[in-house]
């Protein structure tokens, strides 16, 4: 429930950022995406500071694991034929 509640808290704030901005919601397209990649790039300050915080370095391999799957969640694969055949027969 403490998820929703933020959620709705962060979304009121957002609202009124636009409000302010003078941009009405929907948003343009190209706005909105834009917005939701700064929230996603945005999130990731936190383990960042807490990281270095702690004295750990920010490595490649780190981002690499902990950072690019949350911005760009599972990424799509090309399927092998065996994959191909799999998914049409579940269809």
């Amino acid at each position: 429930m403490r998820v929703y509640v933020v959620s709705l808290a962060v979304g009121v704030v957002v609202g009124i950022i636009y409000g302010l901005l003078d941009v009405r919601s929907p948003a343009p397209p190209v706005v909105a995406l834009i917005g939701l990649l700064g929230m996603l790039i945005g999130e990731q300050v936190v383990p960042a500071g807490k990281r270095l915080i702690s004295g750990r370095p920010i490595t490649a391999a780190w981002i690499k694991t902990e950072c690019v799957p949350h911005v760009f969640g599972q990424l799509p694969t090309s399927l092998q034929p065996e994959q191909k055949a799999r998914s049409k027969s579940q269809s």
